[in-house]
């Protein structure tokens, strides 16, 4: 009750203009959500990139990514380069910076600060992750992540659930998309949801999935012939790693499932028992997550052993239909 109270004070302070708020000079898109974790934040980052990206007829030339970088030990407004550490930067921005080489990437927790030295450096629009509970910044459109699987009112605020946000905040995005959703929902299902999350009619509403692509090595010496290997060792330190788990599942016997904290560093205790895990299982081939494997490249003495079997898999968010995609490419190109 009291996380309660101190948010719906906070949210108040802003809603009535007692707390002093700040909008880009440019268009900036915000990418969030209500729960602590696991609704797919980066890959819809990603996804958003790669459609700004698409077609030089919407004009946006500079791209930039501003995010928080969660974890990082360097200290204020950071650009991040594709040789950075994550120790330097995070494991998300440093994840999308290696995979969007055109797109600036940058790291601040002072996100009016972050937004003011891009458009002084030539940016032309700025998606920023993981912003939507700064509220001293209004973006030009607001998207909120919803994870299908643990829907927002079904859920309770943290300690006792992991809303780290007031459901009703929901009412401030433009866009709310559905994440992780089976391949097929019937137009009953849209509606109900609709309903249960009391969007108004201004209000858009989509629904996403995750692809799944091919395995990729996570350092060079790796011998693609493990991809096809029968067992598995799983590897990850992410939020919610069900989905992944599934998919595997459909290839691979998992013969052991080692599972980290989100974001975790990886000590060398860690790699001991990777490695412990791999001569126990010889013909395995390891598996990780894209993220979890920014964090693998930098910790220390991996064995060349792990490193022959280590790789991971490249997720993507899809919509479930056309009409849905076209009419959110329009909704983020007309900010």
């Amino acid at each position: 009750m009291i996380y309660r109270l101190v948010l719906a004070l906070r949210h108040l302070a802003f809603d009535k203009g007692w707390k002093k708020t700040y909008k880009a000079t440019v268009p900036t898109i915000c990418v969030g959500n209500i729960t602590v974790g696991g609704t797919g934040k980066t890959p819809h980052t990603e996804m958003i990139l790669r459609q700004l990206l698409a077609s030089d007829a919407w004009g946006f030339k500079n791209i930039a990514v501003l995010s928080r970088g969660y974890k990082r030990k360097s200290k204020g407004f950071q650009i991040v380069q594709r040789d950075s550490t994550v120790r330097f930067a995070g494991d998300e921005p440093l994840q999308i910076a290696r995979k969007f080489p055109s797109v600036k990437v940058a790291v601040d927790k002072n996100r009016i600060r972050g937004c003011e030295k891009l458009v002084a450096d030539g940016t032309e629009i700025i998606v920023l992750d993981d912003a939507f509970q700064y509220r001293r910044l209004v973006p030009s459109l607001s998207i909120v992540l919803v994870d299908y699987n643990r829907p927002i009112f079904k859920d309770k605020l943290m300690p006792w659930g992991r809303l780290r946000d007031l459901p009703s905040q929901i009412k401030l995005a433009q866009v709310v998309m559905v994440t992780k959703c089976p391949a097929e929902l019937s137009d009953w299902d849209r509606q109900e949801w609709r309903r249960r999350l009391k969007l108004n009619d201004s209000q858009k509403l989509f629904f996403t999935t995750i692809g799944y692509d091919t395995p990729v090595a996570v350092f060079p010496e790796a011998d693609p012939r493990y991809i096809y290997a029968k067992r598995l060792v799983l590897v990850s330190g992410i939020a919610n790693d069900a989905p992944l788990r599934s998919q595997l599942s459909d290839t691979y016997k998992i013969s052991r499932k080692l599972r980290y904290g989100d974001h975790h560093k990886f000590t060398r205790a860690d790699i001991r028992e990777i490695s412990h895990a791999q001569k126990e299982n010889p013909t395995a081939c390891i598996m990780t997550t894209e993220k979890d494997a920014q964090r693998l490249r930098d910790a220390k003495k991996v064995p060349d052993s792990v490193k022959q079997r280590l790789f991971y898999i490249p997720v993507e968010a899809r919509f479930l239909c056309e009409s849905d995609e076209q009419s959110f490419i329009q909704t983020i190109t007309n900010v």
